[in-house]
């Protein structure tokens, strides 16, 4: 675990807000596998492995935006729906969870924290991996990219934090990409990076997180 930028204050954290892709669930692979065969379905140039998981994080459409800058909206339009079709045909099998995130969320739950998700998928697919996983009980509350604005707009957190009459300095953004992190910025809310998912540690803590945390179960310590 690498230190970097102010503590929470012990006790002050009463919301938790986790992204989803990369932080909660290893799910990396698959994106970056579907945008590829979005790509090939309307003969556009692939992006590279790295290439496409450096948007991950975004709304969909955004993500196509930055990939293809020059694709009209006609084109985005298609795209997004050749990336959501192929996207639903793995999906019926879902994504592992990186290691100790189950277990860590039930303890953080049973100790009377509120849990959100604040994530680049859309309400549909949220919903479609909550229901396939049993996990929709274990969360308090949740935004979208596809109901609100996407990352690094703040909208998602200020949200969440009117939805529990929270003050930012009461919650807890928790990502692993510099989308996430500059939303926590931008909604003045402190955050916690995770460095195994789609962006390096470095990028991350130039958004000074309280920490970046190698194993999921770190974030039990840190409060």
């Amino acid at each position: 675990m690498t230190d970097k930028g102010s503590t929470v204050a012990k006790g002050s954290t009463k919301l938790i807000v986790f992204d989803w892709d990369g932080t909660l669930s290893d799910s990396v692979s698959r994106i970056v596998s579907c945008i590829q065969l979005a790509s090939a379905d309307h003969q556009m140039l692939a992006p590279t492995f790295d290439q496409a998981k450096d948007i991950i994080g975004l709304g969909l459409r955004e993500a196509i935006g930055q990939l293809f800058p020059d694709a009209e909206e006609a084109l985005v339009e298609e795209f997004s729906l050749s990336y959501s079709a192929h996207y639903r045909s793995q999906d019926s099998n879902p994504c592992d969870f990186f290691p100790n995130v189950l277990d860590t969320l039930q303890q953080l739950r049973d100790q009377d924290y509120l849990l959100a998700v604040a994530t680049g998928k859309s309400r549909a697919g949220l919903d479609r991996v909550l229901g396939a996983t049993g996990l929709a009980e274990l969360f308090h509350g949740s935004r979208c990219a596809d109901e609100t604005a996407s990352k690094p707009q703040p909208l998602m957190l200020e949200q969440l934090l009117q939805e529990f009459n929270l003050q930012p300095q009461q919650a807890l953004m928790v990502g692993d990409t510099e989308f996430d992190m500059e939303m926590a910025v931008n909604a003045a809310m402190p955050r916690l990076g995770v460095s195994y998912g789609a962006h390096h540690a470095n990028r991350l803590q130039r958004y000074q997180p309280i920490a970046c945390i190698d194993h999921f179960a770190e974030i039990i310590n840190l409060l």
